[in-house]
This record gives C-alpha cells, structure tokens and sequence, in this order.
C-alpha cells in the first residue's frame, strides 16, 4: 500500500472543496458560538448562514495556520538535516515519540480528575499530535509498517484539528470579551414600542411619548445597543450613554427584537 493509492482513495470519498468548506464552517462556528456565548446568546438562536460562518472562520484560524505551516517548514528542514544522521540511532528517538504519545493517553484518560483544567484541551491535543508524529517519522526512517504510519498520522491529523478546535473556542471568546468591553463602539439604538417592555436595567431608559395624531408607539427605550443582526431579528444588549467606554455586565439580558408593525428603529452612529 504507496502514499499515492492512500490520497488517491481519499480524494475519492471527500472532494477537497467540499472538504475545506466543511472545515472553515466549523471552525468559523465553534468561534462564533464562543463569541455570543459570552452574551448569554445561543449562536443558533441567531440563524447565521452556512456562509457566514465560512466568512468568520479566518478570525480564528488565521494564527493557527500560520504557526501550523511554519512548523510544518521547519520539520521538513529538519528532518532532511537529521535523516542521514538518524539512521541506525533510531531507538533514542522512538523511544521519545512513544513516550510523548503514552503521556498524552494518561492526560487524555484522566479527562474526569483534571478535565477542568482551563489548559487541558490545548496541552493534550499537542502531547498527541508531538508523539504521534516523532513516532510516525520514526518508522518511516525505519521502514516499518506502512498501515502503522498511516495510523499515527492520522492520530496527529485529528490531534491537529482538536488544537485548532480549541483555538477556535478560545479566540472567540476573547472576541467576545473584547467586545463586551467597548459596547460604546456598536451602533445606537432608539426603540420605539406600542406595549411596554418592562426592562429592568439601569442602563436602558424608557420614555412615555406623548399621544398624537396618527401616532401608534406610546414608549421609547434608550441605552441599547446594536450587538448582532440578522434577516428581521436584532439582538440588542444594554449600554448606558452615561458611561464612556461601556462596559458589558455579565448576566444582563440580551434582547430580542424583530422588525415589525408594532416596533419602530432607530440607529444612531456610536
């Protein structure tokens, strides 16, 4: 079995578009689920595109790429330099990788005693994916089997995409917080209402408009701000224009609103 009949099968169950497509969807997802999270907003409840989430994916990937490619360049330099010295001194090396990849299964099976270690699902994916491969260039020097390799390589793959997974949820929501922390620079909100909204919160301010020809709102809020929109639904959370910057109190509500007859908008610049 030759590396060409591997990729050869594997381009023919998963067409390689169809493949990176799927990829940027969810780890554009993953980012953007952290993102609102924070906001104590199911990103689902959004209704974000297949698309859109394509078009957030670069935000957490971007870094991870980059620093994936450059160790991908440097193993490459490496092992062309150590290859012809590494051959017949072996052991030292598979010993090392097999070491790392037997680490990083006590780490992955001792998820219940220390799965809430904030660093837990970045340390273990890396342990995986170091031993894995250490081990899988190994026996290639080696030539062992070729189904073994296979294996390990595919172990550092999936150890490769938990990492990026992880990245993914961290970025987003250090997005998140960034924004939860200048709400100041989102766009302003006047909503007018027909039926009271009863808010309580100190930040959004209501006004009883005073009845006149013609007109069908009777109350205006004040202090929202414009967090995320999409089709016919705003997500608005509560910004009070008093304070410079903004900052986001966790457990405030974020309030839905769609355009209709009985709402009126109005959007300020920040």
């Amino acid at each position: 079995m030759s590396w060409d009949r591997v990729y050869s099968f594997a381009g023919n169950i998963v067409a390689p578009a169809t493949a990176l497509s799927t990829l940027l969807f969810y780890f554009g997802y993953v980012s953007t689920r952290a993102q609102y999270l924070y906001f104590g907003l199911d990103v689902d409840t959004i209704g974000l595109s297949t698309q859109a989430f394509v078009m957030r994916s670069p935000q957490p990937l971007l870094v991870p790429l980059l620093v994936l490619f450059l160790l991908v360049a440097g193993g490459i330099a490496v092992s062309r330099w150590l290859g012809p010295r590494l051959t017949g001194h072996t052991g030292a090396a598979l010993v090392l990788g097999t070491t790392i990849v037997g680490v990083g299964l006590l780490v992955l099976f001792a998820y219940p005693a220390i799965g809430r270690w904030t660093y837990y699902p970045l340390v273990t994916p890396v342990l995986l994916a170091l031993g894995a491969g250490i081990t899988a260039y190994v026996m290639g020097v080696r030539r062992g089997p070729v189904r073994l390799r296979v294996a390990l390589w595919l172990t550092v793959a999936a150890a490769v995409f938990w990492t990026n997974a992880t990245l993914a949820q961290w970025s987003g929501a250090g997005l998140g917080q960034e924004q939860a922390s200048r709400l100041n620079e989102l766009p302003r909100v006047v909503l007018d209402t027909r039926e009271r909204l009863y808010l309580r919160n100190a930040d959004v301010s209501e006004a009883v408009l005073q009845p006149e020809e013609g007109q069908t709102f009777r109350y205006r809020y004040r202090g929202l701000r414009l967090l995320v929109q999409n089709g016919d639904k705003m997500f608005l959370v509560p910004c009070t224009e008093r304070v410079d910057p903004c900052p986001y109190h966790p457990g405030s509500a974020t309030l839905v609103v769609r355009f209709s007859d009985s709402t009126r908008v109005q959007f300020l610049s920040p």
